[in-house]
C-alpha cells in the first residue's frame, strides 16, 4: 500500500491507509494504547484497540514502542467523536485505529523529554535530537516561509535570483572581519562578508537581481545578537531616485513577509505565542542625528556626537516607533560616511552624511542598505581614502568602467528576523547549527 502523508491523510476517512514516522508519544489507558505518530508533514493520533487486526508479533512490537522509535503503520482513518475533536490540532477531529505496524528503526533512550524547556547550550549540545521538537520544527517552519516569501515576492517584481560566491580575493569592506583562507600558490583568499561586489556587478546585467546565502564575520563576539556565520537575504536594484527607492521595495518586502507567514504559519505562530508585528504600509523614517536628539531629549542620554547608535538606543527607538507610530519597524538613515564602507553614496545636500539606512525591528538592526556609489573615478577615490588598493577591486571596478546606473540595495538577517518575529531570547535558537566563536556544533573550550 502506497504510504500518505499525514497531512493528507483527512482526505481517506473511512478508508485503510498507510503511514511511516516517528513515535511521538506513547500513552497507555488500560487495554488502549495510544501513540502520536509523526512525520514531516505533521501528527496523527493512533490508537490501537485490544480486539483489533494486530497479530501477536504485531502486538509484541507495540508493548516495545518508545518515544522516537521509527515506524511503518497500516489501518483506517476515523473521525473523532464531537467530544473528543481537538480543533487545536492539525488532525484534531481524526484518528488512525492500528492494524498494522513494523519497526523501521529503533531509537535509544532519550537523554531528557525533547519538548522539556532546556538552557541554550544544552539545547545546542543536542541540536540533532532537540530541532525535533515542537518548538524547534515551528521556528524553523516560520524561517522557511520567510524565505519562500522572500523569493516570491522579489520574483514578482522581476528581480533575478543569482548565487554569489563565498570564497573571495577581496572582502567588500576591506577584509577588516574577514576570515582568511589558504590558497593555491601561497595565496590568500577570504570567506565573504556579504555578496556586495557581485549584487553590483550583477545589476549591470539584470538590473534587479537577490541572493539568499551564508556570509562570514571574523568578529570576536558571544552575545544573543551575533553570529560568525549567517543567512544574508540580500538584493540590488539599478535606476533608482534615491536610498528611499530602495526602503520603499524593501518595505514592500518585509510586508509581504509578515502576511505570509501570518497566513501559512497561523498554528506555529501561536505555539510560540509570537505577537504579530505592527507592520504599517509605510514605516516611519528618521536621520540619525534627529534619532539621537530625541533620545536626548526624552532620555537625557547625549550620544549626538555618536556615529552609531548602541543597543539599548536602538531598543529604545523601537519602543517609541510602536507607541508613537503603531510600527515595530523604523528606518535610520544618513550614517556618516566614514562609518559606512568605501561604496556608500553621499548626500550630495548633506555632507558628510550617505543615503544609507539600518532596518530596525523590535530592539535590533535586521537589515542595512542604500544607495551605491555608480561613478568609476569616485569609486577609486573612496577606495583609496580608506588605504584600500584600487588595484585589489579591478574585477569589481570593470563593472563601473563600463556604465552603471544610479543603483543601490539591502542586506537582511534571516536569523535576526526570524529571532525578533517570533519573539526569541537569543538569535541562536533562530539558527540552524549557529556557528561562533564558542561553537562549531560542539563547545569549542570547556
Amino acid at each position: 500500500m502506497k504510504r500518505i502523508a499525514i497531512q493528507h491523510l483527512k482526505k481517506h476517512i473511512g478508508k485503510e491507509v498507510a503511514i511511516a514516522g516517528w513515535v511521538d508519544v506513547r500513552r497507555d489507558h488500560g487495554k488502549l494504547i495510544f501513540l502520536d505518530i509523526r512525520d514531516g508533514t505533521g501528527m496523527v493520533q493512533c490508537v490501537v484497540l485490544p480486539k483489533g487486526k494486530l497479530s501477536n508479533a504485531e502486538k509484541e512490537v507495540v508493548q516495545k514502542l518508545r518515544s522516537e522509535w521509527v515506524v511503518k503503520i497500516g489501518g483506517v482513518v476515523n473521525a473523532r467523536p464531537d467530544n473528543m475533536v481537538n480543533s487545536d490540532t492539525l488532525n484534531g477531529d481524526i484518528e488512525l485505529e492500528i492494524q498494522s505496524m513494523s519497526i523501521l528503526n529503533e531509537a535509544q533512550e532519550l537523554p531528557f523529554d525533547k519538548d522539556t524547556e532546556l538552557n541554550i547550550d544544552t539545547y545546542l549540545d543536542y541540536m540533532p535530537l532537540t530541532l525535533r521538537s515542537k518548538k524547534g520544527k515551528d521556528i524553523f517552519k516560520v524561517q522557511s516561509e520567510i524565505m519562500r516569501a522572500y523569493r516570491d515576492t522579489l520574483i514578482t517584481m522581476d528581480f533575478v535570483e543569482f548565487q554569489a560566491p563565498k570564497l573571495v580575493g577581496n572582502d567588500a569592506e576591506g577584509g577588516a572581519n574577514a576570515f582568511k583562507v589558504e590558497y593555491f600558490y601561497d595565496k590568500t583568499a577570504y570567506l565573504a562578508t556579504s555578496p556586495q561586489l557581485y549584487k553590483q556587478i550583477m545589476v549591470g546585467v539584470f538590473e534587479k537581481v537577490f541572493t539568499v546565502g551564508n556570509v562570514f564575520r571574523a568578529e570576536k563576539h558571544s552575545t544573543t545578537r551575533h553570529l560568525n556565520e549567517y543567512t544574508s537575504l540580500d538584493a540590488e536594484m539599478g535606476f533608482i531616485e534615491s536610498h528611499e527607492t530602495v526602503m520603499d521595495v524593501l518595505t514592500k518586502v518585509i510586508r509581504s513577509i509578515v502576511k505570509a507567514v501570518g497566513t501559512a504559519c497561523e498554528r506555529e505562530l501561536s505555539s510560540l505565542k509570537a505577537a504579530s508585528a505592527l507592520c504599517p504600509t509605510t514605516f516611519p523614517v528618521m536621520k540619525l542625528r534627529d534619532a539621537q536628539t530625541l533620545i536626548f531629549k526624552e532620555t537625557g542620554e547625549d550620544s549626538t556626537k555618536e556615529p552609531d547608535l548602541s543597543p539599548a538606543q536602538e531598543k529604545w527607538l523601537c519602543e517609541y516607533s510602536a507607541k508613537e507610530f503603531k510600527s515595530d519597524f523604523i528606518f535610520i538613515t544618513h550614517y556618516p560616511a566614514s562609518k559606512r564602507p568605501f561604496y556608500t553614496f553621499e548626500d550630495e545636500n548633506d555632507a558628510g552624511y550617505t543615503k544609507s539606512f539600518d532596518l530596525l525591528f523590535r530592539g535590533i538592526e535586521v537589515a542595512t542598505g542604500g544607495q551605491r556609489v555608480h561613478d568609476y573615478d569616485t569609486l577609486v577615490k573612496k577606495l583609496k581614502e580608506r588605504g584600500l588598493n584600487p588595484d585589489n577591486f579591478s574585477f569589481y571596478l570593470q563593472t563601473f568602467q563600463y556604465g552603471m546606473p544610479p543603483h543601490g540595495g539591502w542586506g537582511m538577517g534571516l536569523e535576526r528576523l526570524t529571532e525578533k518575529m517570533l519573539g526569541l531570547e537569543n538569535i541562536k535558537e533562530a539558527t540552524l547549527f549557529p556557528r561562533e566563536m564558542n561553537r562549531i556544533d560542539i563547545l569549542l573550550s570547556d
